[in-house]
């Protein structure tokens, strides 16, 4: 009672008042990120640019991401190291393309049959163990974050004026391609060339390179390839292209957990939105798109670079325990899919 009288007394000269006044906290500088994708921007504004706006908007100036390209702060090849020391941020790429230093690294990007559809990617991630698997490569890796996988678009070749209608065909073309699946169709004579993305377009004009195995149908009439192009080849290496956000670990623990949490939704939006994009887009533009046209390898000669993969399959198993793990993962996918018959495989 002495305290509740003393509370009164002093009520009148400001004690309630001082308890009752809200705390003045201030405002904090936003944190900032800066997001380098492996996509330059014609492609980019779809594959990232939606989900970087909804996140800097949901945000709520709490934290800002500054979205760059390909190659605008640094070259495709080293956006692994500048995210481990600190230059990015962010990185959203697959594996193999900036060649990141784990022993899966070989499976993102196009890995040969892996897949049949884009659907089958984020299954494998969720439900056949390989979210599990890729967390615990990149938990070896000093400063980097793995954070989350999905799928793109199948991988089709596109060439300038030399069609391809049978295996023979690709010896000695040139083309702009991911490096796993172009270290398997180098053995059909088949040349993998390295430029830097911007420079694609230009390379193909000037005749440095015949084309790119490098994406699907959307991809190629969306960035401009399909003006330049006059064919595309209907028989596809793989069935979706994986490609995974990563983040520098130091910068990932100053982000407070709401917001890490809303960076993954954000992520999984992208995901779904890519999903309907390339899946919708792949269809309408073999059907009515009209820059390229279409050849294709007979089914009997095309069953032989199944066969083929296989054997690559096999190559890459034998690189360390975990690759083994990934490649029998594979494998009991592909008996399911098959078994299962429609709608999950059409023979």
């Amino acid at each position: 009672m002495t305290t509740r009288r003393k509370f009164i007394t002093t009520a009148g000269i400001g004690g309630a008042a001082a308890l009752a006044a809200p705390s003045q906290i201030k405002a904090q500088a936003p944190i900032k990120w800066r997001l380098q994708t492996y996509s330059g921007a014609p492609l980019g504004a779809h594959v990232i640019k939606p989900q970087i706006e909804a996140f800097n908007k949901a945000a709520n100036g709490e934290m800002e991401i500054e979205l760059y390209y390909a190659d605008e702060l640094v070259p495709t090849a080293e956006l692994f190291r500048a995210m481990q020391t600190g230059t990015l941020d962010a990185v959203q790429s697959d594996d193999a393309t900036m060649a990141s230093p784990v022993d899966i690294s070989d499976f993102g990007g196009y890995f040969p049959f892996s897949s049949r559809y884009s659907l089958d990617l984020p299954v494998l991630f969720e439900r056949y163990g390989l979210n599990e698997i890729w967390a615990e490569a990149y938990g070896e890796v000093e400063n980097v974050t793995w954070l989350s996988a999905g799928a793109w678009d199948p991988l089709h070749i596109f060439t300038v004026d030399k069609p391809i209608r049978s295996l023979a065909d690709m010896a000695g073309l040139r083309v702009f391609g991911v490096p796993t699946a172009g270290r398997f169709l180098a053995k059909y004579g088949l040349i993998p060339v390295t430029v830097p993305w911007g420079d694609v377009e230009v390379a193909m004009q000037t005749g440095e390179l015949d084309g790119v195995a490098w994406c699907g149908f959307t991809e190629a009439y969306e960035v401009g390839w399909a003006d330049i192009c006059n064919y595309g080849l209907l028989n596809n290496v793989t069935g979706a292209w994986c490609g995974s956000y990563f983040a520098n670990s130091d910068s990932w623990a100053k982000v407070p957990p709401h917001l890490q949490e809303l960076f993954k939704i954000t992520i999984d939006q992208s995901h779904y939105y890519r999903q309907v994009w390339y899946w919708g887009g792949e269809a309408n533009l073999r059907v009515n798109g009209e820059k390229l046209e279409l050849t294709t390898i007979p089914q009997e000669e095309w069953d032989t670079v199944v066969t083929d993969a296989e054997a690559f399959w096999d190559e890459l198993a034998s690189r360390s325990p975990r690759a083994a793990k990934v490649i029998d993962i594979f494998k009991e996918y592909t008996k399911v899919m098959e078994k299962a018959g429609v709608p999950y495989r059409y023979g």
